[in-house]
């Protein structure tokens, strides 16, 4: 179903709001950005992705998994060792978001000429009331 026949309003829309929101989250990016790679440790994930609270990756990661995004292998040693890695699903909602963050580092520059331009505009409204 594509995205503009969704009734932005109803209730079929608020399932599919709710995995966008948790894949486009602040550190749901991220962190399936770097299970592309290849699987990591939470301590080795949260090294990687930098500045994120121990419990706000336990609940992102806890969210992608209830999405059937990643998987959890916890192994029974001592001490415990638990692995995540993006599942076929998570694999091709990663790429997805990858292609993203290329396009938005691609175009950055583009993004402040744009700022800048709009600041300038705003500031001389200002001026001139």
């Amino acid at each position: 179903m594509a995205v503009s026949k969704l009734d932005p309003v109803g209730e079929a829309m608020c399932p599919y709001r709710l995995v966008l929101e948790h894949v486009t989250s602040r550190w749901g990016v991220l962190v399936l950005i770097h299970l592309l790679d290849r699987p990591h440790r939470f301590s080795e994930l949260r090294r990687a992705i930098g500045r994120v609270s121990e419990k706000m990756l336990t609940q992102t990661l806890q969210t992608l998994e209830r999405d059937g995004l990643v998987h959890r292998n916890a192994q029974p040693v001592i001490p415990p060792r638990v692995d995540y890695s993006l599942t076929g699903l998570g694999r091709e909602a990663a790429e997805q978001v990858r292609g993203l963050a290329l396009w938005t580092q691609q175009r950055m520059d583009d993004v402040e000429q744009a700022r800048t331009a709009y600041d300038e505009a705003r500031a001389a409204q200002t001026r001139a009331s």
